[in-house]
């Protein structure tokens, strides 16, 4: 039976050439978004220069949670060796100002269709050998920033869920591993949905950042790697591979 990685987002940046990067290396591919033109476009210049790999598309949007469950059923036909959640986006508002239905909808895409998908893909592949989870967080998972309270909470939670599945996977001895991906400034739609404008300049108004391309390398080495978290540092941008970061308590004695 064929063995997919699947990757949520995939219909642009880190997303987009994650597909291409797996695609290189003969993985067949699962790829889910909310755009259909893009995604096919995706699988056909994919083909191009990958023309024996198989590449399913999904098109969905995750923010609406009966989608992420109806769509995990339908995927149930294939075996899933890797499952990437990269799909979500950011907010730059200040807490008290910010269109609370953009923040629902940014808690529902970031938290709940990440929880869910990870949830019901350790059930399903827990025991299965080889099998990754990849959740993409941020370092603003690990670090705050100014204007984006509501965007650094979400990827907080997504660092801590996925370092707590992590040594829970590892102290279980289950054969599934669980692993973050932390970028820093990436050029790619997210300042633009962000800011809700229609085009970003990232050479103009940053010293140092990622491509998309270059991220989508790290995560093949954090793919590659036996480590938790994959970070990109802010202060030197140097790509890091690390044990979990939080602290980490085994035991809470409540009196």
């Amino acid at each position: 039976m064929k063995k997919y990685t699947l990757i949520t987002g995939a219909s642009s940046g880190i997303g987009l050439e994650a597909a291409k990067a797996f695609a290189k290396r003969g993985e067949n591919l699962i790829l889910i978004a909310r755009r259909a033109q893009r995604l096919e476009n995706l699988k056909n210049e994919i083909l191009k220069f990958a023309p024996t790999i198989d590449v399913i598309i999904k098109i969905c949007d995750l923010s609406n949670i009966e989608n992420v469950y109806k769509i995990y059923d339908e995927l149930k036909i294939y075996e899933i060796k890797t499952w990437i959640n990269n799909a979500g986006f950011g907010d730059s508002a200040l807490i008290g100002s910010q269109n609370l239905e953009k923040t629902e909808q940014m808690l529902d895409l970031n938290i709940k269709a990440l929880t869910i998908f990870s949830t019901l893909f350790v059930k399903d592949y827990q025991s299965i050998d080889g099998t990754q989870l990849i959740n993409v967080s941020s370092a603003c998972g690990y670090s705050m920033v100014d204007s984006f309270g509501v965007y650094c909470a979400t990827k907080f939670y997504v660092s801590a869920f996925t370092e707590a599945l992590y040594r829970q996977l590892k102290s279980n001895n289950a054969k599934m591993s669980a692993k973050i991906l932390a970028p820093a400034t990436t050029q790619s739609e997210f300042k633009q949905v962000a800011i809700d404008a229609d085009e970003y300049d990232y050479a103009k108004n940053y010293k140092n950042y990622h491509t998309s391309e270059q991220m989508a390398e790290f995560l093949l080495k954090l793919y590659d790697s036996d480590k938790c978290v994959g970070w990109v540092d802010r202060k030197s941008f140097d790509f890091i591979l690390k044990d979990p970061i939080f602290d980490h308590v085994t035991k809470v004695n409540i009196s």
